[in-house]
């Protein structure tokens, strides 16, 4: 239950205005969860950045939580591939002495 911003009285949770005094309350705006491809790309420039807005987003905008931590884990994935494809290039070129 909710209370009557005005005159404190106890009221439906969904109610637009208090039955008791008739002022309208606050209503909360709809929040805006569509994804976007600038999310996921701000999470793979910054993968720590994916992850935290991931993280305080996966409840409240999972669409757009969804977006910016795919940025961010596809980054990671691509940085790893590039450091093992580098290690092996360093071992065979210090193995044939160039």
């Amino acid at each position: 239950m909710a209370y009557c911003k005005n005159c404190g009285a106890e009221i439906q949770d969904q109610a637009v205005v208090c039955p008791y005094c008739g002022v309208a309350q606050e209503t909360k705006p709809a929040v805006v969860d569509n994804g976007g491809f600038g999310w996921g790309l701000l999470g793979f420039c910054i993968p720590l950045v994916g992850l935290i807005l991931y993280l305080v987003w996966k409840d409240e905008k999972p669409r757009t939580a969804k977006a910016a931590g795919k940025g961010a884990l596809i980054s990671v994935i691509i940085c790893v591939a590039f450091y093992v494809l580098m290690m092996i290039i360093g071992v065979g070129a210090a193995m044939t002495g160039y």
